[in-house]
């Protein structure tokens, strides 16, 4: 599971001690809530589900998988569909392509999500061997299922926006920039990351 509420506490604390513009937003927005999903499988699968859709479509076409294919929808029941059944329970063609990327992974063995690497930059580069699962993709799986705490999403529009926001930038940084400013908050930028979320869309900033 993702970093619960100590570790997202400490890593906050740890950056707001260095840093007074997320000081002085903490005490604004307080703390946030815990972003935590399951690992394995069925998470990755609900994230392929859930690109370029939204948030209520991804719910209906998941219900509708798990009533056609079984409640966990078992990787060997979605490999066994053909494209038609498939498409009747909501997944296009693309999708279909990348679910199925997973699936055949999962089963030959070829990616263990119970043994992923222990660095974060070779786990990232084991789960993008999966069609359809780029970087922030992965990273988004590092930090909200296995809880990661260094995780820092730099190319996330909304960690981008946050820091804008709260340290009162000129204008929104991009990737590169994001980055080289997530360098001072290691190894708690997983914890950033979420306040950063917490922070960019709050009315109290």
């Amino acid at each position: 599971m993702g970093l619960d509420a100590h570790q997202l506490r400490s890593g906050i604390d740890f950056a707001a001690a260095t840093e007074p513009t997320i000081a002085a937003a903490l005490a604004k927005a307080g703390y946030p809530e815990p972003r935590q999903r399951p690992t394995g499988y069925r998470t990755l699968l609900r994230t392929i589900v859930g690109q370029q859709v939204s948030v209520a479509a991804a719910a209906s076409i998941w219900n509708r998988l798990e009533a056609g294919l079984g409640a966990d929808i078992p990787p060997e029941s979605l490999l066994a569909a053909d494209f038609d059944t498939l498409r009747a329970l909501g997944l296009s063609r693309q999708k279909q392509s990348y679910a199925r990327s997973l699936c055949e992974l999962i089963i030959s063995g070829a990616l263990d999500l119970s043994q992923l690497p222990q660095d974060d930059e070779t786990a990232i580069a084991e789960l993008t061997r999966i069609k359809g699962i780029g970087r922030w993709s992965a990273e988004i799986y590092l930090l909200f299922a296995e809880g990661r705490a260094d995780i820092w999403p730099a190319g996330d529009l909304g960690v981008q926006a946050g820091l804008h926001k709260i340290m009162g930038l000129g204008a929104r940084p991009d990737e590169k920039a994001t980055r080289i400013i997530g360098e001072a908050w290691r190894p708690h930028r997983g914890a950033v990351a979420v306040f950063t979320w917490h922070c960019y869309d709050n009315p109290a900033l």
